[in-house]
């Protein structure tokens, strides 16, 4: 094994969630499949040709250098959705390419326009709106310069979507919050109709909104940690299975990451194990030395905290998370060897490790955990 540790990535658990989402929006809204962040940390260039494989054609992508890594991997052609960052003289290359954008700002308006002129073609942008996240997107004022300018120039700027974003819609603590945002954006979305601006799609709908607010689902809805076989929060899953007869997730993670062992130690009682005074053995004890740190994307604040599996049993993460190893307690799990298998994230025999229980235990989200895996751990496509 060249490297420490590996990532499989299962094409029947994404094509599972792939139908339950779409399932759930019916066959009139399209699903954007969100890859930022790496794909979620299972990679853009593993998983795109994965999703296009079990029929997604639309993928939203945070970056120009996502949209980029995501094109030149995609097997067939599909529509590219940059929702963030994207300089103005990335116009030019994200206009010739038939890249759809997000614009929040009116000089990225006035560039499109300028550079769509001078390529003798479209843009295709998605007008973002401010409706309380206060993060991106035209308030008020900003909003009516856009309509003006937009008027004014029909020929260069095709008005592919009216968008905005909400401000936790996993949490039923931001219920009120969300509802305003929802009520806001319908407003701004009449007034520039009204204006004769009129979109082929309106979206709103992260995961979590799509769950728990169908009403945002409308022409499209951008999924991103649901399509991976996670849930955005207990609360989500709890909203949904609470309307369901059968109370069983309908969701299945798509992730296992595993190593093996580099190292079989022995330890005399009494003795400190790694760095620092953290953890003294109770009884003589064997160690499996994994060859996975912090480093790599397992977190230092799972030192005498963490498990992995091993011959299908949980083991204990003892002593602090060293840069590229971590010890683990195989004390009382027979039979263990050299180069035997350990799973840091997924499933072993009737076990597994799940990443609400790896990120509670790190106190991780599930985003941040998943898109902290490095982009040099191998990912390999399984069945």
């Amino acid at each position: 094994m060249l490297h420490s540790s590996y990532i499989e990535i299962s094409k029947s658990a994404l094509q599972n969630n792939i139908d339950f989402i779409r399932r759930e929006i019916g066959p009139d809204v399209q699903f954007s499949s969100v890859v930022k962040g790496n794909a979620y940390g299972h990679g853009i260039e593993q998983f795109a040709p994965l999703a296009q494989a079990c029929g997604i054609n639309h993928f939203s992508v945070f970056s120009a250098d996502e949209a980029d890594r995501l094109l030149k991997n995609i097997p067939q052609p599909a529509t590219i959705l940059i929702m963030g960052y994207l300089d103005n003289p990335e116009l030019e290359w994200a206009i010739r390419h038939d890249m759809e954008f997000f614009v929040f700002e009116l000089d990225r308006l006035q560039e499109a326009s300028a550079m769509a002129r001078k390529l003798g073609k479209s843009a295709k942008i998605h007008l973002e709106l401010e409706t309380g996240m206060n993060r991106t997107g035209f308030d008020k004022a900003a909003l009516a310069r856009a309509e003006a300018f937009l008027a004014s120039h029909r020929s260069e700027v095709e008005l592919q979507g009216i968008c905005t974003h909400f401000a936790g819609a996993e949490s039923m603590q931001n219920h009120e919050r969300v509802l305003r945002q929802l009520q806001k954006y319908y407003r701004q979305v009449a007034r520039l109709q009204q204006a004769g601006h009129l979109p082929r799609q309106r979206h709103t709908a992260c995961s979590a909104a799509m769950i728990s607010y169908p009403e945002t689902r409308m022409d499209m809805v951008r999924v991103g940690i649901m399509q991976y076989g996670l849930w955005p929060s207990p609360e989500t899953y709890s909203r949904y299975i609470s309307r369901q007869q059968e109370k069983k997730d309908p969701l299945q993670r798509l992730i296992n990451w595993k190593s093996r062992i580099m190292s079989l130690k022995s330890v005399p009682q009494g003795e400190y194990i790694g760095y620092g005074t953290s953890f003294q053995a109770p009884r003589d004890m064997v160690l499996a030395i994994v060859p996975v740190g912090y480093a790599w994307g397992y977190s230092r604040s799972l030192s005498n905290q963490g498990q992995v599996l091993i011959k299908g049993t949980r083991a204990a993460v003892v002593g602090n998370v060293n840069m590229n190893v971590m010890m683990v307690d195989v004390t009382d799990i027979p039979d263990v060897e050299k180069d035997d298998e350990v799973v840091l994230l997924g499933r072993q025999g009737k076990e597994s490790i799940t990443v609400a229980s790896f990120g509670e235990l790190s106190t991780q989200l599930n985003y941040e955990l998943l898109t902290r895996l490095p982009l040099n751990i191998p990912r390999y496509i399984i069945d």
